[in-house]
């Protein structure tokens, strides 16, 4: 896809880049430049960042939108005030990236690309873990992450714990996270999930620098002590509400296929007699025309 077809792309279908930073002042100039490549539509959120995070996003305040506060208060609550402003602004999509260099600002037009073939869905990006420098941690916090999913979904998921994902902002509606750090990740994946709104993954580049150089705020007890706690409350909410609200949606959506294919049969049979009647008129005047006339 064309640089000048991404940009317009973008403006057509709605879509919002949505940056949550804290403290990655090494990092977060060259994302918003990378992202200004493709679109303006940009959403920075200063999670209460106490390095020069605020004066790098202060060069952008002419061409960006920059939301900040002075107390940091987590992932899930940036990424919920990245989706109000982006609603308040009108725009139908979310593309959410992080801000300290792990994801490829390349991967925007496979994004766009994805979503124009699949309108509705939760678009995620897959992470490979077979990169040399990926921390051990990670990759079993996702295939912990990933199991819980499966069970609360009934849905496998290569990488549950992915930041860069395009969300369909008007099929949730008004679906917020309700927990504040990186559980909310999941948290929002799962109830897309039991919305059954389509959750695909799409591979992307990633990069993992030496551990001498990497800018992480994942702490990883405590922030897999809350996301435990988490799946404590979502897996009793699967039995009560999420594969209820899962079977409705499923058979509400066949009973709309079927009413949209008697529809659409329905046209079409009008269409096949209208013709055919078309036919029957034209023979019946031709065969007037050709009869002989009496003296």
């Amino acid at each position: 896809m064309k640089q000048e077809n991404i940009h317009s792309t973008i403006c057509q279908y709605g879509i919002c880049i949505i940056i949550p930073t804290y403290n990655c002042e090494k990092t977060i100039r060259n994302i918003v430049e990378s992202v200004l490549t493709y679109t303006s539509n940009i959403i920075v959120i200063n999670d209460g960042s106490v390095d020069n995070t605020a004066n790098i996003l202060s060069l952008f305040e002419e061409r960006i939108t920059v939301i900040s506060y002075p107390k940091n208060r987590g992932k899930g609550y940036a990424l919920k005030q990245g989706f109000d402003e982006a609603c308040k602004r009108g725009f139908s999509y979310a593309l959410t990236i992080d801000s300290d260099g792990q994801h490829s600002v390349k991967d925007i037009p496979s994004f766009i690309e994805a979503m124009q073939q699949h309108p509705d869905a939760l678009i995620v990006g897959a992470r490979s873990f077979n990169h040399p420098n990926m921390p051990q941690g990670n990759v079993f916090a996702n295939k912990f992450s990933n199991f819980w999913f499966t069970l609360q979904t009934a849905n496998k998921f290569p990488d549950t714990q992915s930041g860069y994902r395009l969300y369909p902002l008007k099929k949730m509606k008004q679906m917020r996270p309700f927990t504040r750090r990186y559980e909310a990740e999941l948290e929002l994946l799962v109830r897309c999930a039991w919305k059954n709104i389509p959750i695909l993954p799409l591979p992307i580049q990633v990069y993992y620098p030496v551990k001498e150089e990497r800018v992480s705020h994942f702490r990883p007890k405590k922030d897999f002590i809350r996301i435990s706690l988490l799946n404590t409350i979502l897996c009793p909410l699967a039995i009560i509400y999420g594969y209820p609200a899962m079977l409705i949606e499923r058979t509400k959506g066949r009973k709309d296929e079927r009413a949209k294919g008697r529809k659409v049969q329905g046209e079409n049979g009008s269409k096949q007699q209208a013709t055919s009647n078309k036919q029957a008129s034209h023979e019946e005047g031709k065969g007037r025309k050709e009869k002989p006339e009496r003296f």
